[in-house]
């Protein structure tokens, strides 16, 4: 007679596991592509790209830390910004739903702030920034940010060259203030080749789940490719502090940027594990006079699945 020698908390924890990787696997699903030809071109472009096993492997023990870095920033109340730009399409939101999956929305925010409306632009530039930094415990995850002014305003032309050069001049100290202040800040820029924005680009035009990412903004920004390239040039050579400097993260294969970015990030604050208070499962109160209400069938959603 044989046994099983797995536990049910075994049992549990593969279930538990297999859990995970069907969620991770739905979130990978806004990388597929429609198109049967972009995806065979797709993939002659990408040909050492890692395997999936290996990514997620990789992804949920960076995600483990990432809780645990939480847990510490919780604990001893740091502050922590971080910065993700880079152009249209280089993977900026997919590293930043990667950092933020298992994480509690109640201490990693992310901002993403639309179009400045005409009572902001009349403000001081970065006001509007402030009121979403982070307080003590918390770290604010920024999908573009003020280099706003630094990239699209200023090659769109909706910055003029006098708000540009006085974005450069405050910019330094404006950042200095806020590590003065307590705050940590960490700036990435997603870097992509010429090359690969355009298959990304092509792919979002035959993808109807993704044609919502084009914006007319965005096919500007191919037109405008070397406008881009000399801004970013002088944005790095301007902004690039002591106190706050730029981090440059490959990410022509997505799934490598995100785990070389996660992993970065990591390693840039000491954080350790906290005490937590051990958690028991209270008895429920069982009142034998009580009797559930029967409910109308119209309040259920229609279970169609």
């Amino acid at each position: 007679m044989t046994t099983d020698p797995r536990s049910p908390a075994q049992d549990w924890l593969q279930a538990e596991l297999a859990d995970t990787l069907d969620e991770d696997f739905e979130l990978e699903l806004e990388d597929a592509v429609l198109s049967r030809e972009i995806a065979r071109i797709y993939k002659e472009k990408h040909p050492d790209t890692i395997g999936r096993a290996a990514y997620f492997a990789a992804l949920i023990g960076l995600q483990a830390e990432l809780i645990k870095l939480q847990d510490w920033v919780q604990h001893h109340r740091q502050k922590v910004v971080v910065i993700f730009e880079g152009r249209d399409s280089a993977g900026k939101g997919g590293v930043i739903k990667r950092i933020t999956q298992r994480l509690n929305p109640r201490v990693v925010r992310t901002v993403a702030l639309p179009a400045p409306s005409d009572r902001e632009k009349s403000q001081w530039y970065f006001q509007r920034y402030v009121p979403h930094l982070p307080a003590g415990g918390e770290i604010v995850l920024f999908d573009r940010s003020w280099y706003n002014r630094a990239g699209v305003e200023r090659v769109m032309g909706f910055a003029s060259d006098d708000e540009v050069e006085q974005f450069f001049h405050d910019v330094p100290e404006f950042e200095r203030m806020l590590v003065r202040s307590g705050i940590r800040v960490i700036k990435y820029w997603f870097s992509i080749t010429d090359e690969e924005q355009q298959m990304r680009f092509l792919i979002r035009i035959h993808d109807p789940l993704k044609q919502w990412k084009l914006s007319p903004m965005d096919l500007q920004s191919r037109v405008r490719w070397e406008q881009y390239t000399k801004a970013k040039e002088e944005m790095f050579a301007r902004t690039n502090i002591p106190e706050a400097p730029w981090y440059i993260v490959e990410g022509n294969d997505k799934k490598r940027a995100r785990l070389n970015c996660i992993d970065h990030f990591l390693s840039l604050i000491p954080y350790e594990s906290v005490p937590h208070d051990e958690v028991h499962l209270p008895n429920r109160v069982f009142n034998p006079d009580y009797e559930r209400a029967v409910l109308p069938p119209e309040l259920y959603v229609p279970q169609k699945y």
